[in-house]
C-alpha cells in the first residue's frame, strides 16, 4: 500500500503511483500499511492501537498484541543488556533510530546513565573507527569533493527541508583518535541524537553532515571496505573554497538563522573557521566552546570546596589545542566579567604546556597564532613536573590525549603548594585519559577534586567514597543549541557559553560536593538542558540577536513547554477514503 492523497473535504483521492499525479494545495499525504511501518518518524510498532491498525491498513501486518511504549522500552533494554560487546550495543540502539524514532529517544532518555557511554563518549569513538565495517544505513548527508559546485543539490536531496540545526565534521580529528575521514559521520549523528534526547530539539529539524575532503590515514585508504574518498586530504585554497561553498549553501537551503555546529575539525582549521564564520553565520565549535563551558562550570562548582574565588587560582593546561586554549580563554573571560582582572591580566593566570613544553614568549614565532595570548614571559621548561613546580597551578587540565600523563610525580608535585588541587583529565576515550580517578585520589592522598571526560566508577579511599564528576559536553551543547533555536538567534556569542557554564555550576548541590562530585547526576539532564537553553536565550535577547519576538515572559517555562517529547501521540483517527 503506497501513499494516498486525500482531499480535506472528503472528496476523491489520487493514487500517487499513477502517471498523472494531481498536486493541489488542499491535499496531504498519509503513509499507511507497510510504508507506515517503515517510516521511523511515525512507526510505533506493536504500540499501534486496534483502531489505528484498522484505519491505517495495518491489520495482518503486525501480531495481534498491543503494547505500551513502556513495555517496548523494557524489551529493547533487555535485548541490549544481553549483548556482551559495547559496539554491538551501539549498533543495536542506533538501528532502533532508523526503525522507530520516538522509541529510540524514549529508550535513551529513560536510560541515560547506562546508554550515554554507548551512543556518545567513549563507545562512539570505537564506532567511528569501525564505521565502514558496520555501515549499512546512511544517516544524514555525505558531501565529498566530487560534489564541488553542486553542494546545494546534495542538501536538496535530503527529504526534510525544514532544517534548523546542523552538526558538521570533516573527520580530521575524531576525539583522540585522529583522522578517520568519512568515518567521522558517527560524531554528528551522536551529537544530534543528544540534541533531541537531552536538549529537546525536534529531530525533524536536525541534520548530520560529513564533509569528505579525503583522509591522510593510510590504513583507511588501503581498506577495501572504506566508504569515503580514496585520496589524501585537500588543503589550502581547495579546502577553504569547498567549506565556503558549503556554508553559503546551508544558508541558501535553510535560511539565515541555520545553526551550524563545527565538530572534530583539526586545530589548524577549527580556530580559523570559527573566527571566520562567527561573523556571518550562527556557529559554534563544541570542542572549543562546549568543552570550555563544561570545564569552567566544574571549576566554579568546586569553589565552595577550595575556598576563595576564581581569581585566587592559577591554571595549567596540559595540551594546547582547541580544547585547552578554548578553556583557558573562557576562564579569562569569566575572570574579566567578574571584574577581578582585565582580560589580559586574566590570561596571565593561565599557562599552556604543549608537545614542546611550557608555552612562553620566547617560542612565539614558532607556534600557532591561537596560542599567542597565553605565551607569557618565562624561561623554557620542557618537563611537566618542573613546570608545575615553577608555575604552581592549583588547577591542572589535561586535554592532550596522552594516556597516563598525570603520573604519581605530577600529582604529588601538584599537592606541594595546594591543599585541595583540582584535576581534570578530559581526554577521550578512556585509554587516552591523563589519569584515572583511582590514581588521582591515591597519589594525592584524597586531597584532589577530580573530574574526567570519560566515565569512571566511584572510588573508595580511606573509607570515603568519591563520585567521579564527568565533564561531559552533553551538559552544555544541547542546551546552547536549543537556546539559539528557541530565541531565533542570528549570531552565537561567547557570553552564551559563560552563562551556560554559570547555570550548570548552579545546579550542583551540597550533597554532590560532599562527594567531590562537580556535576549533577545525568538523570537530571533534561531539566538542566532546559535551564541552560533559557539562559542562552536570555543572552540572545540581551544582545539584540534574538529574532523570535516578543520575548516570552517566563523563558524557562517557555523552553520546557517547547521541548520535544518522545512519547507516542495517541489520538483519535478518522478512516480515510480510498
Amino acid at each position: 500500500m503506497g501513499s494516498i492523497e486525500t482531499a480535506k473535504d472528503g472528496g476523491s483521492t489520487v493514487d500517487t503511483f499513477g502517471e498523472a499525479e494531481l498536486i493541489t494545495p488542499w491535499t496531504h499525504s498519509v503513509a499507511c500499511g507497510m510504508e507506515l511501518l517503515r517510516n521511523p518518524r511515525f512507526n510505533k510498532g506493536l504500540a499501534f492501537t486496534e483502531e489505528e491498525r484498522r484505519v491505517h491498513f495495518l491489520n495482518g501486518l503486525l501480531p495481534p498484541a498491543v503494547e505500551t511504549q513502556e513495555l517496548q522500552v523494557k524489551r529493547i533494554m533487555r535485548n541490549i543488556r544481553k549483548l556482551k560487546e559495547p559496539l554491538d550495543k551501539y549498533s543495536a540502539i542506533m538501528d532502533l533510530q532508523v526503525r522507530n524514532e520516538r522509541l529510540f529517544y524514549k529508550v535513551l532518555l529513560d536510560n541515560v546513565e547506562e546508554l550515554l557511554p554507548i551512543v556518545y563518549t567513549p563507545i562512539e569513538g570505537d564506532a567511528c573507527e569501525d564505521y565502514s565495517e558496520i555501515f549499512h544505513n546512511p544517516n544524514g548527508v555525505f558531501i565529498s569533493l566530487k560534489e564541488k559546485g553542486r553542494i546545494i543539490d546534495c542538501l536538496k536531496n535530503f527529504p526534510n527541508q525544514n532544517i534548523q540545526a546542523i552538526v558538521v565534521t570533516d573527520g580530521e580529528r575524531i576525539l583522540g583518535l585522529g583522522d578517520l575521514g568519512c568515518q567521522g559521520m558517527g560524531i554528528p549523528v551522536g551529537k544530534l541524537a543528544l540534541y533531541t534526547a537531552l536538549g529537546g530539539v525536534r529531530p525533524s529539524v536536525t541534520l548530520p553532515i560529513t564533509l569528505d575532503v579525503g583522509t591522510n590515514n593510510q590504513k583507511l585508504l588501503d581498506d577495501e571496505f572504506y566508504i569515503g574518498l580514496r585520496q589524501k586530504r585537500a588543503t589550502g585554497k581547495e579546502y577553504d573554497d569547498f567549506v565556503e561553498e558549503f556554508m553559503d549553501a546551508v544558508k541558501q537551503a535553510y535560511g539565515e538563522k541555520i545553526l551550524v555546529q563545527f565538530e572534530d575539525f583539526a586545530n589548524h582549521n577549527a580556530f580559523r573557521l570559527l573566527a571566520k564564520y562567527t561573523k556571518t553565520h550562527v556557529v559554534f565549535n563544541d570542542d572549543i566552546q562546549g568543552t570550555a563551558a563544561v570545564t569552567l562550570a566544574g571549576i566554579l562548582a568546586a569553589l565552595p570546596i577550595t575556598g576563595g574565588t576564581l581569581a585566587d587560582h592559577n591554571f595549567l593546561f596540559f595540551g594546547a589545542g582547541e580544547a585547552g586554549t578554548g578553556i583557558a580563554e573562557l576562564i579569562a573571560q569569566e575572570l574579566a566579567k567578574q571584574g577581578k582582572l582585565s582580560l589580559d591580566d586574566a590570561r596571565k593566570k593561565t599557562w599552556l604546556f604543549d608537545t614542546h613544553g611550557l608555552v612562553t614568549k620566547s617560542r612565539k614565532e614558532d607556534m600557532m597564532e591561537y596560542k599567542h595570548p597565553f605565551a607569557h614571559e618565562h624561561e623554557p621548561v620542557s618537563d611537566l613536573v618542573a613546570a608545575i613546580k615553577k608555575v604552581k597551578p592549583s588547577v591542572i587540565v589535561g586535554t592532550s590525549t596522552v594516556g597516563g600523563a598525570f603520573t604519581k610525580e605530577v600529582l604529588e608535585a601538584l599537592c606541594e603548594n595546594h591543599e585541595t588541587p583540582i584535576v581534570f583529565a578530559l581526554s577521550n576515550p578512556v585509554r587516552k585519559a591523563e589519569c584515572t580517578a583511582e590514581d588521582c585520589y591515591k597519589y594525592t592522598k584524597g586531597k584532589a577534586i577530580f573530574a574526567s571526560g570519560s566515565p569512571f566508577p566511584p572510588v573508595k579511599y580511606e573509607g570515603k567514597e568519591y563520585v567521579n564528576g564527568e565533564a561531559n559536553n552533553c551538559y552544555i551543547f544541547p542546551g546552547v543549541a536549543f537556546g539559539c533555536l528557541i530565541s531565533g538567534a542570528t549570531r552565537c556569542h561567547d557570553e552564551m557559553f559563560l552563562r551556560a557554564a554559570e547555570t550548570l555550576a548552579s545546579t550542583v548541590t551540597k550533597e554532590d560536593l560532599a562527594r567531590k562530585q562537580l556535576y549533577p547526576a545525568l538523570p537530571q539532564i533534561r531539566d538542566i538542558s532546559a535551564k541552560v537553553a533559557a539562559a542562552v536565550a536570555e543572552v540572545a535577547y540581551e544582545k539584540g540577536v534574538a529574532s523570535n519576538l516578543p520575548k516570552p515572559a517566563d523563558m524557562l517555562q517557555h523552553v520546557k513547554a517547547s521541548m520535544y517529547s518522545p512519547l507516542y501521540r495517541w489520538q483519535k483517527t478518522k478512516k480515510l477514503s480510498h
